[in-house]
C-alpha cells in the first residue's frame, strides 16, 4: 500500500512519521504517543484490540476517558485498490475525519429486563430452547401444539393468542382459553390420554373438540385431580414478559424492524441462527440504554390541522411501527422504545419537525465539510461520496478492498470514491445531500443492502429524484445522486465502471456555510449557494417566472388557487402549519410566501370549495421569499351600517346555500347580510321577535 507521509502531513497540517509495523517492532513509538495528550489516530482497524490493550498496559499513558484512541481504515478503503497511488487525497480526508470530535451526548432511552422469557411455539421445541437458557432466565412457554416432556419444569400456557405487543422489558401477551383441561391442575398422569376412545387428547394435554364425542371417560379418570371440566367458560388472560422467543413460522410482528427483546426463529432456521438467538437472549438481563434518535417539534409538524390529515410521510415509512397518528391532537407520536434509529422519518419530513439526533445535523455537516475540504486541499478532484451503514455497508466496502488485493481483475474502490459510514443510510437526506454537493462533492451515492426495509429504498429514490431535478434545473450536468443496491461485494466490483461513465459537474466555488439544526434553514443555505454558483457558471439571465419543476415528493412548491371557486373563507390560512398562507387584516386577500410552503397539502384538504392544487417546484426568482397575493375579492358591506365584514362572493354563496332552509326565511335571511354587531342589535330591537318572557 503506497503511503506518502509528506503529502498527507501537508494536507493535515502536521509532520507525520511513517510506521509500517506499528503493531510489531514499532510498538514503542505507539506507546510514546499514548503518553502524549495530543490527538491519537491509528490508521489500522485490524489490530484495534491489540493497540487498546497495549495502551492500557503502557505506564503513564493518558486515560481513554481523557483522550480516546481513534481508529480509521485506510487499507481496504484506499490502499488496496488499483488506483492506490492516486488515493492520497482520500487517505488524508479519512484521517482528518477520524480527528473530528465525537458529538455531544444525546438523551437516552432505558430498558429494564428481569429475564422473564416467553417462548411461543410447539411444546417440544420450546422446551428444548428453554433448557438452553433456563439457568439465567425465568422461562414460560406458550404451547401451540406438539408433545412435551413429562417433567413439569416450566409454566405452560395454551389457548388462542390474541395479541402480542411491547418491547424489551415490557411485552404484553393476551390470550383466550376455552379448552376443558386446566394445565395448572393437570399432573401429566396420561390417564385421560389412555381413556379417550377417539384419541382426541394429545401429549400437549389439550382436547381436540372436533374429535371428541362426549363420552367423558376422561372426566371420570381425572375425577380425583379435577383438571378436566367441559363446562368451563372461555376466559381471557394477559401477562407481561421481558423477552419473547417466537418459534412459529410467521413472526408475531408484521413490521420489518422487530422490537428489541423479540426474537423470531422459523422452523427452517439454520443452527447458527439458533445459537446466535440463544446467546443474545442470555445477555438480555439488566438495564440497557440506547440513544433517543430523534427530536420532535410539534409546532413545525404538518401532519394535521382541525383533525384533517396533511403530511403523513413519517407514519407511512416507519419500518418499526414506532410512529402513530394522533389526529385529534393534530400531531404524530413517536414511541422511543420501538424506534430503531433508522432516521428515514427525518429524511422524508418536509418541515424538519422530526430531526435526527444521533448525530445531529450540525455534527454531520462538520464531518462532511472536514472530509471534503481535506480531500480538495490534498489535490483531490471530483469527489464521489459513498454513504453506507456502519455494519453491512462497512463489511461490503472492506470485502471489496480484500478482493482487489487478491484478484488483480478487481479494481477496488476508485481513488475519488470516499466512503462515509452512517448509523443508518436513510438517516441522511435531501438537506445534507445538497450540502455535501455544495461543499464540493460532485456525486453522492447511497449504498443499501437487504438490511434496510423496502420502503426505505423507495423513499430515498423519491428524495433523490427531487435532488437530481434541482441540480439539473440549475444547469449541473451529469448524474449526481444514485441509490446503489447490492447483495455482496461482487456487486460493488463494477462501481468504478459506473462512476466512470461520465463525471458529474460540481460546483465552481465550494460553500463555507455550516449545516443548521433546522432542516429548512440548511436547505435554504444550500439552495442560495447553488443559485449563486450556477448563475456565475452560466450567466444567462433568468426571467421572473423561471422555475424548476420538481417531483411530487418535493418539499418546495407553490399552490394554484381557482379564483372562481375560492370564496376567501381563509380556512386554508388557519390550516397552514408553515405560515406560507396569510390573510390581510385590511382587505379580503389570500397571500402566500412560497419559500415557506412545504407542500403538505393541508390547505387543499381543508378548502371546502376544493379550490387549491399543489404545484411542486423551485421558483428561482427572489420573489419566492416575498409575499404575493393569490386571490382577493370585493368586500361585502353590512346592509345596516355599511361596514365590510366579508367577501361579496362568500356572502352570496352563503345566501344561495341557506336561502332554501326553513330557518333562514324573511328577516333571518336578511340578518345574514349584516355584520355581527348589527345582527345582534336587530334581534333585540325587532318588535316582531319572540322573546322568552312572551311564552
Amino acid at each position: 500500500m503506497p503511503l506518502d507521509p509528506k503529502a498527507l502531513g501537508q494536507a493535515l497540517d502536521e509532520d507525520l512519521t511513517l510506521h509500517t509495523t506499528l503493531c510489531r517492532r514499532d510498538a514503542p513509538a505507539f506507546q510514546r504517543a499514548c503518553r502524549s495528550r495530543d490527538e491519537l489516530v491509528v490508521a489500522c482497524t485490524q489490530e484495534s484490540r491489540l493497540f487498546t490493550e497495549l495502551a492500557d498496559q503502557t505506564e503513564g499513558a493518558v486515560s481513554a476517558d481523557v483522550r480516546p484512541i481513534r481508529f480509521v481504515n485506510i487499507r481496504e478503503t484506499a490502499g488496496w485498490s488499483r488506483e492506490a497511488r492516486q488515493a492520497t487525497p482520500k487517505m488524508a480526508a479519512l484521517l482528518a475525519l477520524a480527528r473530528v470530535p465525537d458529538p455531544d451526548p444525546v438523551p437516552t432511552v432505558t430498558y429494564r429486563s428481569e429475564g422473564r422469557l416467553l417462548i411461543i411455539g410447539p411444546l417440544e421445541q420450546a422446551e428444548q430452547h428453554a433448557a438452553l437458557v433456563s439457568d439465567v432466565l425465568e422461562v414460560s412457554i406458550f404451547a401451540t401444539g406438539g408433545s412435551g416432556m413429562q417433567a413439569r419444569r416450566y409454566p405452560v400456557l395454551t389457548g388462542q393468542l390474541q395479541s402480542l405487543s411491547g418491547w424489551l422489558g415490557a411485552f404484553e401477551v393476551s390470550w383466550s382459553s376455552a379448552n376443558p383441561i386446566d394445565l395448572n391442575l393437570c399432573t401429566r398422569c396420561n390417564a385421560c390420554v389412555a381413556a379417550c376412545p377417539e384419541g382426541a387428547i394429545g401429549l400437549d394435554y389439550q382436547i381436540d373438540l372436533s374429535l371428541c364425542r362426549s363420552h367423558r371417560d376422561c372426566v371420570k379418570v381425572c375425577e380425583a385431580v379435577g383438571a378436566i371440566n367441559f363446562q368451563r367458560e372461555a376466559e381471557t388472560a394477559s401477562e407481561r414478559f421481558d423477552l419473547v422467543l417466537d418459534l412459529r413460522s410467521a413472526p408475531g410482528f408484521s413490521q420489518h424492524a422487530l422490537p428489541q427483546g423479540y426474537l423470531h426463529l422459523s422452523p427452517t432456521a439454520d443452527p447458527l441462527a439458533r445459537v446466535r438467538a440463544v446467546t443474545q437472549l442470555r445477555d438480555l438481563v439488566g438495564e440497557f440504554e440506547k440513544p433517543r434518535f430523534f427530536t420532535y417539534k410539534q409546532k413545525l409538524c404538518a401532519h394535521g390541522r382541525n383533525e384533517k390529515v396533511g403530511c403523513d410521510a413519517c407514519v407511512q415509512v416507519c419500518s418499526a411501527s414506532a410512529i402513530s397518528s394522533e389526529i385529534k391532537r393534530n400531531q404524530i407520536v413517536v414511541n422511543p422504545n420501538l424506534c430503531v434509529g433508522c432516521g428515514t422519518c427525518t429524511t422524508v419530513c418536509p418541515t424538519g419537525a422530526l430531526a435526527y439526533a444521533y448525530p445531529r445535523t450540525g455534527d454531520q455537516g462538520v464531518r462532511l465539510r472536514t472530509l471534503l475540504a481535506t480531500y480538495q486541499k490534498a489535490g483531490g478532484r471530483d469527489a464521489a461520496l459513498l454513504l453506507h451503514s456502519q455494519q453491512a455497508g462497512s463489511r461490503l466496502v472492506e470485502d471489496l478492498g480484500r478482493m482487489a488485493m487478491l484478484d488483480k481483475s478487481v479494481r477496488g474502490l476508485p481513488a475519488r470514491v470516499i466512503p462515509l459510514p452512517l448509523w443508518h443510510t436513510a438517516s441522511v437526506g435531501l438537506d445534507l445531500w445538497l450540502t455535501a454537493f455544495a461543499y464540493g462533492a460532485s456525486q453522492v451515492w447511497v449504498l443499501m443492502t437487504d438490511e434496510e426495509a423496502p420502503q426505505y429504498h423507495e423513499a430515498l429514490r423519491e428524495q433523490m429524484a427531487v435532488a437530481e431535478a434541482l441540480l439539473q434545473g440549475l444547469g449541473y450536468t451529469g448524474c449526481h445522486f444514485k441509490l446503489i443496491e447490492v447483495r455482496d461485494a461482487r456487486d460493488l466490483a463494477t462501481l468504478d465502471t459506473e462512476l466512470g461513465e461520465g463525471s458529474a459537474q460540481g460546483v465552481g466555488r465550494r460553500a463555507s456555510f455550516a449545516a443548521q439544526a433546522e432542516k429548512r434553514a440548511t436547505l435554504e443555505l444550500a439552495l442560495d449557494h447553488l443559485l449563486q454558483d450556477s448563475a456565475a457558471r452560466a450567466p444567462t439571465p433568468r426571467g421572473a417566472d423561471a422555475a424548476i419543476a420538481l417531483p411530487a415528493a418535493s418539499p418546495f412548491g407553490t399552490i394554484a388557487v381557482d379564483a372562481q371557486a375560492c370564496t376567501l373563507c381563509l380556512s386554508c390560512v388557519s390550516a397552514c402549519p408553515a405560515g406560507a398562507l396569510q390573510d390581510n387584516t385590511e382587505r379580503p386577500q389570500l397571500r402566500f410566501i412560497e419559500k415557506n410552503c412545504v407542500q403538505c397539502g393541508l390547505c387543499a384538504s381543508t378548502c371546502p370549495e376544493q379550490a387549491i392544487k399543489l404545484e411542486p417546484r423551485l421558483w428561482l426568482s427572489e420573489q419566492r421569499r416575498q409575499t404575493r397575493v393569490l386571490n382577493e375579492a370585493q368586500p361585502y358591506q353590512c346592509i345596516r351600517c355599511s361596514k365590510p365584514f366579508g367577501t361579496l362572493k362568500g356572502v352570496e354563496v352563503m345566501l344561495a346555500k341557506l336561502g332554501g332552509h326553513a330557518m333562514f326565511q324573511g328577516e333571518a335571511l336578511e340578518r345574514l347580510k349584516m355584520c355581527g354587531d348589527c345582527r345582534v342589535v336587530d334581534i333585540y330591537t325587532n318588535p316582531g321577535e319572540t322573546r322568552i318572557t312572551d311564552l
